[in-house]
């Protein structure tokens, strides 16, 4: 599959370049490396990670001291007893799964500030690679990072400095 798409990217590009249509690539990932605000907020992002998860991390610990505690006297209690320290121990690990997913699920405090910090830097290079694309006539241009299979790319067609530049960087 992915060789027939290769063979079609490939057969577009030169149909592009006998018909005289410019064409080129990017590399988004080199764009954005090369952006302090980018590179910033990728720290943010791994410090309010490393955070959220070393709390999740603390709460599990919590909930295996009181699993185990509950194990050593389990002998001694009465069934009641059991149960309200199991149903205990219970609701705590549901909270805990909870809190992670607050903090890691797909609509989750860590996907919003993803989206707070990165969007308007991605934004921003979005317009500046159409920009480009627009005053300089390119009916094409590739993201090579966003693709799985490039075999082959002529560095005389990529736009990623100019885009950097462009942007100030």
């Amino acid at each position: 599959m992915r060789k027939i798409i290769a063979i079609a990217f490939a057969m577009l590009f030169a149909t592009l370049q006998m018909n005289a249509q410019k064409v080129g690539y990017i590399d988004t990932e080199k764009i954005l490396s090369a952006i302090p605000a980018y590179r910033s907020a990728q720290s943010q992002l791994e410090s309010l990670g490393k955070q959220y998860q070393e709390e999740i991390e603390r709460e599990y610990a919590k909930i295996e001291t009181l699993y185990n505690n509950y194990q050593a006297q389990k002998v001694n209690m009465s069934a009641q007893a059991r149960q309200v320290k199991e149903n205990e121990i219970i609701q705590k690990e549901k909270a805990v799964k909870e809190l992670q997913q607050r903090y890691f699920g797909q609509n989750g405090n860590m996907q919003a500030k993803s989206e707070q910090l990165l969007n308007p830097i991605k934004e921003r290079v979005e317009a500046a690679i159409k920009t480009l694309a627009q005053s300089e006539n390119y009916m094409i241009v590739f993201d090579v990072a966003a693709m799985q299979g490039v075999a082959y790319k002529d560095s005389a067609y990529d736009l990623s400095n100019r885009i950097i530049r462009y942007l100030g960087y």
